[in-house]
């Protein structure tokens, strides 16, 4: 540790000449992710109720290592109970059987015993402890129960990882237990995941760890200060990726405020401020403005990012050191917290606080308890208390101290120095179960502490601590079967294939910690397939592809901004359009404007809106795209009821000969009628017909033109009401009396009426758009009379065929409108309408491909197809968001 001055240390260096390697253990902190523990004395708890028996044919019970899961074949002799000379394989098949044995009866159990079977946990309980934790974390991820639940589950904001094209320098600091550890990191943008390192770490003084924030932010800078200088760095703008081991609420990648400190750090005034302005005002100070800060991230989503440079895509990240954690990538719909609703975001389980609800009690032991008590917050992180490598030490020194008062070890030694807080570490436990050179390390760390060890003293400390790792290695695949389980079920699979990042002391340090974590998690999760990958250099390598990948994303949002700033329209714009559609309705209805007018304002000879005292059955024409539609509606004073079918006219017929379109129309009414038995029945018929024409009577209308991808012949200035009866006489069917012919929107503004005498207005935003209202017969021109009030149907989708609207299309648009059947025509329509949104957005799809925004620049080649994007995709995908900017479909 360097001196008190708050000014950074001479630190360690990886230069160039090791930059394609990472750096070692040596070179780097190590990580940590918990609070930090403390000593007391311990009170006798340890006799417990026998838990349910286990049946000794099935590994229902684990103390890590069970004999069921490790299939392991007794090398060594064979050995009597009170044979002090142990094998590794031998002692951990005996502890796991005998344990089951002594669950079975009540036969008297000696003090090792019930200390190793207070350490073991049945696989049932685990099951249960596997669904506690999947709802707990349900709650954190909830809206409404995130603030009471205890996995915080915190949003990251990182919604992506690298696709191996990210490029340039970055710059990292990482915040240690007791080091500041700054890197920079090149990216070739090549897909090689080995990138260019330097790196420098820094020792931070104690007292900044405890003292002023400010002063820790301005150490960290310092820091970065000495590390750009001595590595000559050249003053261009450089992003950088702040690690930051603690538990924050974050609501930007490049926003979080803290919640709470850990490990040992007590800054004042930091908790609920946002740590990444305090660090980007720090390194502004030291006069370094080309540096800004882009991403925070803890270690865990350090070490998933680090581990995603393999090659091989990482979602789940798992770091087993002074502290717990895990990460994840989730469905970003059910982070209720954020605001993101699309693809995936990783998330920040903060699970070191599972069980501060009591979930866990039953299988606490008095160990636990006083370790938690001792400790700088008690009752709090109970979870990572059970597991993290700063408290297993403490957990082995409470088990001892037990023992030796029962007098089951260390007779007639003194273990007063066994009552001192960290006399022995976690770093000593692992090297006691280590397999080659257990005994002899047991035998000198006892003795180092004055103990006077004898053998089966020492192969009891060595049973106790493996017990104590191994249950926390059983308790980390708990917590991971349970992230696994909810990512498989959320992401409605049959089967999970995922890699999961795992980093920390445990399980560098544990030569079976992988084995357990893996053999427990396919136990509890069977229908999870993971990998564990270790990671090559902790977060640092992580953080830096974190800020890579939120720099090129940045970069891609900007240039995706542009595509789509045409499409975007301010406040002005659609004023400007709403006076142009006023002048343009006012054209339409004056008599000597109306034949220039783009919006036609079309007398529909409809004058009065339904009362709610009509009665009577009715047939029902409905024509308005591929679709045809026959009703019949009987109208009582109960209500309505109404019978419909949909006939598909084909292409073929809508592109073919009139004749041949109203012969079709014809069939369909015949086949409908015979189906409900009307054939006798002669029927007042209403014809809704969704096609712009000139209405000289209810029953008489002359077709303008044809819209929506009809062009059948011989139509255009004919009554359609009469092409529908000569189609009717050429098919002998005598019994159609057709007495009105109205516009779609007419009809919906009338069906709508029945409801509501006070609907007035009809909007029709399907294949085709437009709008009719009840207008003032004062203001219609184009009809005699003054009084009273008429439906015009308003034709609006030919707004703009004048060329008022030139200047809110865009390059798509146009595009778009030269390869339809009407060029020219219907402009507004085919701005906003169903039958032209899929094209245009897969003229912008393509356009984005073009400049490698989408598909890596490599789009299928169906995307070039006609048609091939329907407008029902956009509704899909527009379901999964809350809300859209304002965008011209506002008009």
């Amino acid at each position: 540790m360097g001196s008190r001055s708050t000014r950074p240390q001479s630190g360690r260096y990886g230069g160039p000449d090791s930059a394609q390697q990472s750096p070692g253990s040596a070179g780097r902190p190590r990580r940590s992710s918990g609070s930090e523990a403390a000593g007391s004395s311990y009170s006798d708890r340890s006799r417990r109720p026998p838990r349910q028996a286990v049946p000794s044919g099935s590994p229902m019970a684990v103390v890590g290592h069970s004999c069921h899961i490790h299939h392991r074949r007794d090398s060594g002799r064979t050995l009597q109970r009170n044979d002090s000379r142990w094998s590794m394989e031998t002692e951990d098949r005996f502890t796991m059987s005998h344990l089951m044995n002594q669950e079975r009866d009540s036969s008297p159990s000696t003090p090792v015993q019930r200390a190793l079977r207070a350490l073991t946990i049945p696989l049932e309980r685990l099951h249960i402890m596997k669904g506690h934790m999947m709802q707990a974390m349900r709650r954190g991820l909830g809206r409404h129960t995130h603030s009471r639940a205890t996995l915080k589950m915190l949003p990251t904001y990182i919604c992506a990882t690298p696709d191996g094209t990210e490029k340039g320098d970055f710059l990292v600091v990482e915040l240690c237990q007791s080091q500041v550890r700054t890197l920079l990191v090149t990216l070739f943008g090549d897909g090689n995941p080995s990138p260019q390192m330097m790196y420098k770490t820094f020792d931070m003084p104690e007292d900044i760890m405890q003292g002023e924030g400010q002063a820790l932010f301005d150490f960290i800078a310092q820091c970065l200060s000495q590390f750009l200088a001595d590595t000559n760095t050249p003053l261009e703008h450089l992003p950088l990726g702040f690690v930051f081991p603690f538990s924050c609420r974050q609501t930007q990648l490049n926003k979080a405020e803290l919640i709470s400190w850990s490990k040992g750090f007590s800054c004042k005034d930091v908790v609920g401020r946002d740590v990444v302005q305090l660090l980007q005002s720090a390194i502004n100070k030291q006069e370094l403005s080309h540096v800004e800060v882009v991403a925070l991230m803890n270690d865990t989503v350090g070490t998933m990012m680090t581990c995603s440079t393999e090659g091989r895509p990482c979602e789940v990240a798992l770091v087993a050191d002074k502290g717990s954690n895990c990460c994840f990538m989730a469905e970003a719909h059910l982070v209720e917290t954020a605001e993101e609703t699309s693809g995936r975001m990783c998330i920040n389980t903060e699970w070191g606080r599972f069980g501060d609800d009591g979930i866990l009690s039953d299988i606490l032991t008095p160990y636990d308890e006083c370790v938690d008590e001792e400790s700088f917050s008690p009752g709090e992180k109970r979870f990572e208390k059970m597991v993290g490598s700063l408290y297993l030490g403490e957990i082995t020194r409470h088990v001892l101290i037990a023992l030796a008062a029962e007098k089951a070890l260390f007779t007639g030694s003194s273990i007063a120095v066994l009552k001192e807080k960290g006399v022995l570490t976690t770093h000593q436990v692992l090297e006691i179960i280590n397999i080659e050179e257990g005994m002899a390390v047991t035998k000198t760390t006892l003795e180092a502490l004055g103990l006077q060890p004898n053998e089966q003293d020492c192969s009891r400390v060595q049973q106790i601590c493996r017990a104590v790792v191994s249950r926390a290695a059983t308790l980390y695949a708990t917590g991971l079967a349970a992230v696994l389980s909810y990512m498989c079920e959320t992401r409605d699979m049959d089967q999970l294939l995922v890699n999961v990042g795992v980093d920390g002391e445990l399980y560098q340090g544990h030569t079976r910690f992988k084995e357990i974590l893996q053999s427990v998690t396919r136990l509890l999760a069977p229908e999870c397939v993971p990998t564990l990958l270790p990671s090559t250099d902790g977060s640092g390598r992580g953080a830096a592809m974190v800020t890579a990948v939120a720099v090129r994303l940045e970069a891609q949002r900007r240039e995706v901004a542009k595509v789509l700033a045409p499409l975007r329209l301010k406040h002005d714009d659609l004023v400007e359009v709403q006076a142009l559609m006023r002048q343009e309705m006012e054209l339409g209805l004056g008599q000597e404007t109306h034949a220039n007018a783009s919006v036609r304002m079309l007398p529909t000879y409809v004058c009065h809106t339904p009362d709610g005292t009509e009665q009577g059955e009715f047939l029902a024409l409905d024509l308005g795209g591929t679709n045809f539609r026959v009703l019949v509606v009987q109208v009582t004073e109960e209500g309505i009821r109404m019978a419909s079918e949909i006939y598909v006219i084909p292409t073929a017929i809508m592109q073919g000969t009139g004749e041949a379109l109203f012969d079709h129309i014809i069939d369909c009414i015949v086949d409908f009628q015979l189906k409900q038995n009307l054939m006798t029945h002669t029927l007042p018929l209403g014809f809704t017909f969704s096609f712009p024409c000139q209405q000289v009577g209810l029953d008489k209308a002359l077709l303008l033109t044809w819209t929506k991808g009809f062009s059948a012949s011989g139509c255009v200035g004919q009554d359609v009401v009469q092409l529908l009866r000569e189609a009717a006489e050429r098919k002998h069917h005598s019994g159609l009396k057709v007495v009105a012919l109205v516009n779609d929107t007419v009809g919906t503004m009338m069906s709508c009426g029945y409801e509501d005498p006070k609907c007035e207005i009809g909007l029709i935003v399907g294949t085709g758009t437009n709008a009719c209202y009840m207008e003032e017969m004062r203001n219609v021109g184009t009809v005699e009379g003054d009084e009273g009030r008429m439906c015009i149907n308003m034709e609006w989708g030919a707004f703009g065929d004048n060329g008022c609207l030139d200047h809110i299309f865009t390059s798509f648009d146009r595009v778009v409108d030269e390869q339809t059947i009407n060029p020219g025509k219907q402009r507004f329509e085919k701005l906003i309408s169903g039958m032209y949104l899929g094209e245009i957005v897969r003229h912008i799809l393509l356009a984005m491909s073009d400049k490698e925004l989408l598909f890596h620049g490599n789009p299928s080649p169906k995307l070039f197809t006609k048609d091939i994007f329907k407008t029902k995709f956009l509704s899909t995908i527009e379901l999964t968001w809350i809300s859209m900017p304002a965008t011209r479909t506002a008009c």
